[in-house]
Protein backbone atom coordinates (compact mmCIF):
# COMPACT_ATOMS: atom_id res chain seq x y z
CA UNK A 1 0.00 0.00 0.00
CA UNK A 2 1.67 3.42 -0.79
CA UNK A 3 1.61 6.38 1.06
CA UNK A 4 -1.24 9.15 0.40
CA UNK A 5 0.80 12.50 -0.15
CA UNK A 6 -0.52 15.67 1.03
CA UNK A 7 -1.38 17.83 -2.33
CA UNK A 8 -1.08 21.79 -1.06
CA UNK A 9 -2.42 24.78 -2.57
CA UNK A 10 -2.24 28.20 -2.31
CA UNK A 11 -4.80 30.44 -3.30
CA UNK A 12 -3.85 34.31 -3.90
CA UNK A 13 -4.49 37.16 -5.59
CA UNK A 14 -4.16 40.54 -6.42
CA UNK A 15 -4.21 44.14 -9.16
CA UNK A 16 -2.69 42.17 -12.55
CA UNK A 17 -0.89 44.70 -15.31
CA UNK A 18 -3.37 42.42 -18.29
CA UNK A 19 -6.01 40.73 -17.12
CA UNK A 20 -5.22 37.65 -19.60
CA UNK A 21 -1.83 37.33 -17.63
CA UNK A 22 -0.36 36.86 -14.22
CA UNK A 23 2.05 39.51 -14.01
CA UNK A 24 1.15 41.18 -10.26
CA UNK A 25 1.98 44.79 -10.07
CA UNK A 26 2.07 45.03 -6.39
CA UNK A 27 3.39 42.18 -4.29
CA UNK A 28 3.42 44.08 -0.99
CA UNK A 29 -0.49 44.31 -1.32
CA UNK A 30 -1.26 40.45 -2.79
CA UNK A 31 -4.21 38.80 -0.84
CA UNK A 32 -2.77 35.68 0.67
CA UNK A 33 -5.62 33.76 1.12
CA UNK A 34 -4.39 30.14 2.64
CA UNK A 35 -3.35 27.20 2.51
CA UNK A 36 -5.22 24.17 1.81
CA UNK A 37 -4.80 20.59 1.79
CA UNK A 38 -6.58 19.79 -1.64
CA UNK A 39 -7.51 21.37 -4.64
CA UNK A 40 -11.38 20.86 -4.37
CA UNK A 41 -10.89 22.96 -1.05
CA UNK A 42 -8.32 25.63 -2.76
CA UNK A 43 -11.09 25.76 -5.54
CA UNK A 44 -13.86 26.62 -3.07
CA UNK A 45 -11.32 29.46 -1.80
CA UNK A 46 -10.88 31.00 -4.99
CA UNK A 47 -13.91 30.54 -6.37
CA UNK A 48 -15.28 32.68 -3.41
CA UNK A 49 -12.34 35.47 -3.57
CA UNK A 50 -13.05 36.03 -7.19
CA UNK A 51 -16.82 36.31 -7.28
CA UNK A 52 -15.96 39.06 -5.16
CA UNK A 53 -13.67 41.01 -7.72
CA UNK A 54 -16.09 40.20 -10.77
CA UNK A 55 -15.97 43.46 -11.35
CA UNK A 56 -12.56 44.40 -11.29
CA UNK A 57 -10.77 43.47 -14.19
CA UNK A 58 -7.42 43.89 -13.12
CA UNK A 59 -8.40 41.53 -9.38
CA UNK A 60 -7.24 38.60 -10.42
CA UNK A 61 -6.74 35.21 -7.96
CA UNK A 62 -4.98 31.93 -8.89
CA UNK A 63 -4.92 28.67 -7.36
CA UNK A 64 -0.87 27.91 -7.13
CA UNK A 65 -0.03 23.96 -7.01
CA UNK A 66 2.46 23.96 -4.20
CA UNK A 67 2.29 20.55 -4.00
CA UNK A 68 4.20 20.17 -7.26
CA UNK A 69 6.65 23.36 -6.48
CA UNK A 70 8.04 21.28 -3.36
CA UNK A 71 8.12 17.86 -5.28
CA UNK A 72 8.54 18.66 -9.20
CA UNK A 73 9.96 15.15 -9.39
CA UNK A 74 6.93 13.20 -8.33
CA UNK A 75 4.86 11.75 -10.36
CA UNK A 76 0.65 13.56 -10.58
CA UNK A 77 -1.59 10.88 -9.31
CA UNK A 78 -4.83 10.28 -10.67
Amino acid sequence: MSEQRSKIHLVMGGRVKDPRGVEFVNLDKMDLVGVYPDYDAAEDAWRSKAQMTVDDAEMKYVVVHLHRLLEPDLPDEA
